[in-house]
């Protein structure tokens, strides 16, 4: 049998939602970034195109998700500890 059929508890489900918004949030760190190069580049030599406003409303977005990533994360990760089994004493 592999591995696939093994059932997993409900931390592990949290751990692979966590680790997937993690990824997401490296991803969407990474285009925030990017569209604000290009919002530099249609602010100042693009800017007779008046397309500004619509890059930095997508800068807007993408920084609301980078948010909402970062605050669903640390809501999981403080499910998952709460999770975690009392110390045997």
């Amino acid at each position: 049998m592999s591995d696939e059929h093994v059932k997993k508890t409900p931390a592990d489900h949290i751990g692979d939602t966590v680790a997937q918004l993690k990824e997401m949030r490296h991803y969407s760190k990474n285009n925030v970034e990017t569209l604000t190069a290009e919002w530099l580049l249609f602010d100042g030599e693009l800017s007779k195109l008046k397309l500004a406003d619509k890059i930095a409303d997508l800068m807007d977005r993408q920084g609301q998700l980078h948010e909402a990533l970062e605050t669903v994360i640390t809501d999981l990760e403080e499910v998952l500890e709460k999770m975690k089994p009392a110390p045997e004493e």
